[in-house]
């Protein structure tokens, strides 16, 4: 008797997600359903049970309370951009570091999971807080694609645009700020080589003053670090002096996330963790 009421909860679900699918609602809310549900003569009794057995069977995913996306493996469904999945878990969001610096061509290195950078806590089903991380890093695996959150404070959000992803409008963060997170957190894009690399294959690209603009928003470390990269790229004088004239006290590493070893850059006041072939 429950395998049959099953059945029927899990054919009146299809009908409705085909629906839903064919309204472009392919990441939906309780709402959507229900009036894809109304529109198949669906009750909302049936739909809510269509729901929890649909997802049972792996057809539509949970995202968060109230919020689905229809899987992959719902029959004649393409699979929908990990991109378009971020933005729906949260809001205010920007995909960032590793994952845009794979969109703006910077990299061949395809990231193993999508980095999103948001001003919210993160309030969502198995989602993880990564240790010595201050709880503004949390992890959720969602169609076997691993999203890593990283949350910042609101006057730290800035510096990134809409792009088309598909078919879908996305927020990422510019070339300039990525790279400039990069100076930040360089464990978000590998490591600190990956992102000097990036630095020299995008540097004629870039908007140098912008750049300028958004370390001194930042912190002091930042802006230190980005007058390092650009003297050694090449940068004009007018540039490199914005940066040098930042007071600062004390030497910063130039990687944050290696030891605190290596020569001493005097003009600023950087100390040069890094492997001698990565110092030029």
């Amino acid at each position: 008797m429950n395998a049959r009421k099953n059945q029927k909860h899990t054919r009146l679900g299809v009908e409705m997600v085909r629906k839903l699918s064919e309204d472009g609602k392919r990441i939906f809310t309780i709402s959507d359903a229900r009036k894809a549900a109304s529109f198949c003569g669906i009750a909302d009794s049936y739909m809510l049970e269509s729901l929890h057995h649909l997802s049972n069977t792996g057809w539509i995913v949970r995202l968060k309370r109230g919020l689905y996306v229809i899987s992959s493996s719902f029959p004649g469904m393409t699979p929908i951009h990990e991109f378009e999945v971020a933005m729906a878990l949260v809001h205010p969001a920007a995909i960032s570091h590793w994952s845009a610096m794979h969109f703006h061509g910077m990299t061949e290195q395809v990231p193993q999971r999508v980095y999103v950078t948001t001003t919210q806590a993160i309030v969502m089903p198995k989602s993880t807080k990564r240790r010595g991380e201050n709880q503004r890093s949390y992890s959720r695996e969602i169609n076997g694609i691993r999203y890593d959150f990283i949350r910042i404070k609101p006057e730290r959000f800035f510096g990134a645009e809409d792009y088309w992803v598909g078919e879908a409008k996305v927020t990422i963060t510019d070339p300039e700020r990525t790279l400039i997170d990069g100076l930040i957190v360089p464990k978000y894009f590998g490591d600190w080589s990956e992102v000097y690399s990036a630095f020299e294959s995008y540097f004629s690209k870039l908007d140098l003053n912008k750049m300028v603009d958004y370390s001194l928003r930042l912190d002091i470390a930042v802006v230190k670090r980005l007058g390092w990269v650009l003297e050694r790229l090449g940068a004009e004088n007018s540039i490199l002096q914005r940066l040098e004239a930042v007071s600062i006290k004390g030497y910063r590493t130039l990687d944050p996330s290696g030891p605190r070893k290596g020569h001493c850059n005097k003009r600023w006041m950087i100390q040069e963790n890094l492997p001698g072939k990565l110092i030029r």
